[in-house]
């Protein structure tokens, strides 16, 4: 029995080791429909997200420390692979998301304030980290195994940190203005990062063979990445009272975000016909991934787009979009949910099946 706890003890370690980098994902899926359920009305829900969400990051935050110290190696090698790099994006808009939620669930600004900060300093390692790692490679893989809708989470953690930014902006009082020029040429810069990468993706859908496994629940990041620069220059939009600049700037900024939303929105038929091409059609087995976040995240995210669209453009009539997404939204993250509580229990079945007497790995 010793043996047993002991090897339930060392959990945390392997959880480390082997810790996908793209799992703050789970942060930015809950998070975002929490902020969607406060807005549609629903304050229950987004104060039980807000609890799972405070659990999901410190743990999250707490197993990436430890994987970065006791296996730095790995977190490196990981930094440089075009396909586990882009997942380190995800602990940036995790951060951004959770800062917002924050905000928008329970107004806790000073709390806010640091994840932007924190946010901000995750971003400038994690971009110039990955992006200078994967340019110097020396052996890079072919396009089709080198590009997915991952690479679209670096232009997510840059809006995620125009978002914060421009929901903080107004509890800095000399900074603000400093404050809010960050949120929009974060805004602008998400903007040229969804542009040149989405142009790689649709390149590699379209004139590359694609076999069923490869088209992975990231790739919904393809109209996540949009949505969440809708969100963001909505919030501009509706800030724009607090800097002269952004006044001069709505036309420009308003035409952008419809424009963001529109290609969300024609995103989200394809992405539903080739998921079904995927299961049904080429009988892929759904299992539960870490990338199934992923797919919860770009429906939570559109959800709160449109909603904070419909204000900013004064289109009301697009709030019956929202009503209708987050049922969508909320199925999704409680099938990934459950897909999570039972791979942990797993886990912790195997950590316990360790039989008395025998030598425990250290």
């Amino acid at each position: 029995m010793a043996a047993r706890w002991r090897s339930l003890g060392g959990l945390p370690v392997r959880a480390a080791a082997d810790l996908f980098p793209g799992y703050f994902s789970l942060v930015m899926a809950t998070g975002t429909l929490s902020v969607a359920s406060q807005l549609l009305g629903s304050r229950w829900i987004a104060d039980a997200l807000l609890a799972v969400n405070l659990v999901a990051y410190a743990t999250l935050a707490g197993l990436a420390v430890l994987r970065l110290v006791l296996f730095f190696p790995r977190v490196a090698r990981d930094m440089a692979d075009h396909a586990l790099g882009p997942g380190f994006f995800t602990a940036v808009a995790g951060t951004c998301v959770l800062g917002s939620q924050l905000v928008v669930v329970v107004g806790e600004i000073a709390a806010a304030r640091a994840l932007w900060f924190l946010g901000l300093g995750l971003w400038a390692v994690v971009t110039y980290g990955f992006f200078f790692a994967v340019t110097v490679r020396e052996r890079k893989p072919a396009l089709a195994s080198g590009i997915s809708g991952a690479w679209l989470i670096a232009a997510v953690a840059t809006q995620g940190i125009s978002l914060l930014g421009t929901l903080v902006a107004p509890s800095f009082a000399d900074g603000r203005t400093a404050v809010l020029f960050t949120a929009l040429a974060a805004y602008l810069l998400g903007a040229m990062l969804y542009i040149a990468i989405i142009t790689l993706i649709l390149y590699r859908l379209t004139f590359v063979k694609m076999a069923a496994e490869h088209f992975t629940p990231t790739y919904w990041v393809n109209m996540g990445a949009v949505a969440i620069s809708t969100l963001a220059g909505s919030m501009l939009v509706l800030h724009a009272q607090d800097w002269p600049l952004l006044g001069e700037l709505l036309p420009f900024i308003k035409g952008f975000t419809l424009l963001f939303w529109v290609i969300a929105t024609w995103w989200i038929p394809l992405l539903v016909m080739l998921m079904g091409w995927r299961h049904l059609w080429k009988r892929h087995p759904i299992r539960y991934e870490p990338r199934y976040w992923g797919m919860a995240f770009p429906l939570a995210m559109y959800t709160t787009a449109t909603f904070q669209l419909a204000r900013a453009e004064h289109l009301d009539f697009l709030v019956a979009v929202s009503d209708g997404f987050i049922v969508v939204a909320f199925a999704v993250w409680t099938l990934a949910f459950l897909g999570l509580l039972r791979s942990m229990g797993r886990a912790i079945r195997a950590a316990l099946a360790v039989p008395d007497g025998a030598t425990v790995m250290r």
